[in-house]
């Protein structure tokens, strides 16, 4: 069982029967009256969120989540089709678990399946990317590294800002986390 000692971002919580990741958190220290934490939960299920506080002896089961080393294999339906690399194990996880991470997956990577009391609630993609330019506006005589920005359409069907320097064809470093240029291979 965890306390409210125990809250913070990413933690996997099983409240009311549902599993629920820890979005963000405040301690509320009113000047009159219990302290509490405010808290903004994400249901893994559904992918609702749900305003909830927690007063000090208010308790919840903390999930136990594993990752586990998987390629990505393709996607139909809204699905994303995930194996795992040691047991063959195929996982499959909705777009609405994946949310913005699906348009920086590309068939064949590698990333981490989340998993929580056996069932698929998400992935961590690497911390970067490399990627292949598959539309965008030319580039102009002139233009330098130091210049501005246009929107490029990776292979994925994912837009980023590029610099002006980088062509259709050109395969590129993304950051998962920011989902900004980082460099041109």
């Amino acid at each position: 069982m965890g306390s409210v000692s125990d809250l913070r971002k990413g933690l996997i919580i099983k409240y009311d029967g549902f599993l629920y990741e820890v979005i963000d958190f405040l301690h509320v220290n009113p000047g009159k009256g219990q302290a509490f934490v405010r808290t903004t939960l994400k249901n893994l299920e559904n992918g609702a969120t749900l305003k909830q506080a927690f007063k000090k002896g208010d308790n919840f089961e903390i999930a136990q989540l594993e990752e586990k080393d998987a390629q990505f294999l393709y996607k139909e339906n809204g699905n994303y089709y995930f194996m795992d690399l040691e047991t063959y194990e195929q996982y499959i996880i909705d777009k609405e678990k994946i949310s913005n991470c699906g348009l920086l997956l590309k068939e064949g990577m590698e990333c981490k399946v989340k998993i929580a009391e056996d069932r698929a609630i998400g992935i961590v993609l690497p911390n970067f990317v490399t990627l292949k330019v598959s539309s965008t506006e030319p580039g102009i005589k002139g233009n330098t590294a130091q210049g501005g920005s246009k929107p490029a359409e990776l292979e994925t069907g994912a837009i980023v800002k590029v610099p002006l320097f980088v062509q259709e064809g050109d395969e590129i470093v993304i950051d998962t986390r920011t989902e900004e240029y980082i460099e041109r291979k």
